[in-house]
């Protein structure tokens, strides 16, 4: 018989000497003189054995789990479901036990029950055909962020600030009662929702690690509040980060202005980021108005979103109301987001926009040690945004001494009292409200009763 290069080395290793058999067995290994020898396949070996069974065939009368399943290959989805409908599939492959060349077996049974993960805009672009099989049965659930803030769902989150010392296996202290507090204020602050905690535990863990590693270092008994009021400032996400650098490199240019007053300039807030990992920047809004209307329309710069640029132009329906005039037939509007490089979605810069505007219609300047977040209907009515608490961290890291959001908003900024008692929050309903706290109203109180009173 023919001896393989494999064997030959296998016998080798063994320093055996005398007389070599090869016999190819059922299962593609070969037995020289006794000894058990590992090959790459024979004659023998059936194709299903050359192959690696894939995970909708390991999963056959089970579970199989796809996170984030809109990115796998469009013909994988279809294969997937093909797989669902027909109960079996092939396997297609090779493994390391084979001679080299890809195998396509007879159908494989795969009965599996299917779960598939991913958030809102992923799903969307899953395969149309997969994504109707599972929306048909009706089975398509919203995994909720936040849960309501119960004594119980808080005992729950101590639970799991115990299991995760836990898994660090002896790494980290437990943690005093005001430790586990913190953590609990910080779900709530996380939750971007009064009455709520978040449900993204996978942020507070690593919160509750970070704190950990400081007592260790510290060679405290339990991770107290300090502790966790440190790791905050330590352990920050990368969008906190960028936030950072964003507004230290726009002060250092002097882009961010927090002193003072100038007309036509306004001190928005936004955040950049996404889900909960998110982080509030100071947004500097300008606006110039000039005389023409030969454009006919609001001219927005400063990569704004589709959105933000109609938050821009709803703002002529307000000036229409107060003022009598379609600005936009007899004004050219420029606003601009200075320096607004990340981009701008959402409309929770409306009244920034329009107190921009207006400041800069009638010649009236802002004060700039204040700063607003919220979205405004054409009624001048002031709508709830979202991103609050860090929106206001934002603004008091910066230097503002005022901030004006939406009464409706009020309940839902979780800060440290310490931190919040440095500035003054003004909860508005109106824009009437919001210019005129902005607005700097010396010598032009006759158009501040025109404006402010107009609705009272």
């Amino acid at each position: 018989m023919k001896l393989t290069q494999q064997t030959i080395t296998k016998v080798e290793k063994f320093s055996y000497k005398g007389k070599l058999y090869n016999v190819t067995t059922s299962t593609g290994n070969v037995i020289v003189n006794g000894i058990l020898c590992k090959n790459s396949g024979g004659l023998g070996t059936p194709a299903n054995l050359r192959v690696v069974a894939g995970m909708i065939h390991k999963a056959h009368l089970g579970v199989l789990f796809v996170d984030e399943i809109a990115t796998l290959h469009p013909r994988t989805q279809h294969e997937l479901l093909s797989a669902l409908q027909e109960r079996k599939f092939p396997i297609t492959g090779q493994s390391e036990r084979s001679a080299g060349a890809m195998v396509r077996t007879e159908p494989v049974p795969c009965d599996f029950i299917l779960i598939a993960a991913g958030n809102l805009e992923t799903i969307k672009n899953m395969h149309p055909a997969l994504r109707s099989r599972i929306r048909g049965y009706g089975y398509e659930v919203y995994m909720n962020e936040t849960m309501l803030d119960t004594k119980g769902n808080r005992i729950k989150i101590a639970r799991f600030i115990a299991q995760e010392v836990k898994n660090e296996k002896g790494k980290i202290p437990h943690f005093s009662l005001d430790g586990i507090k913190s953590i609990i204020e910080e779900a709530r602050r996380r939750a971007n929702r009064k009455g709520h905690l978040t449900l993204h535990l996978r942020g507070l863990g690593g919160l509750v690690r970070a704190a950990g590693d400081l007592a260790k270092e510290e060679k405290a008994e339990y991770v107290n509040a300090e502790h966790v009021k440190k790791a905050k400032s330590l352990a920050r996400p990368l969008e906190q980060q960028i936030a950072d650098k964003h507004i230290e490199r726009k002060k250092e240019y002097e882009v961010i202005v927090t002193t003072g007053r100038r007309v036509g300039r306004v001190n928005g807030l936004a955040v950049i980021g996404s889900g909960s990992a998110y982080s509030g920047i100071l947004l500097p809004i300008e606006a110039e108005v000039t005389p023409g209307g030969r454009k006919s329309e609001v001219i927005a710069t400063g990569k704004l979103g589709e959105i933000a640029k109609e938050a821009v132009k709803n703002v002529s329906a307000i000036v229409m109301r107060y003022f009598g005039e379609d600005i936009k037939e007899t004004k050219d509007i420029y606003v601009q987001f200075l320096q607004t490089y990340e981009g701008v979605e959402g409309d929770s810069a409306s009244i920034a926009v329009a107190t921009a505007i207006i400041s800069a219609l009638k010649y009236i300047p802002v004060k700039q040690d204040v700063a607003m977040t919220g979205s405004l209907s054409v009624r001048g009515e002031v709508l709830p945004v979202g991103g609050v608490s860090s929106k206001v961290e934002a603004a008091i890291d910066t230097g503002i001494k005022t901030i004006i959001v939406p009464k409706s908003n009020l309940l839902d900024i979780v800060i440290e009292k310490e931190k919040l008692s440095k500035v003054k929050i003004i909860p508005v309903t109106s824009i009437e409200e919001v210019l005129e706290h902005a607005l700097y109203w010396n010598g032009n109180s006759k158009l501040k009763n025109k404006i402010v009173k107009k609705n009272k």
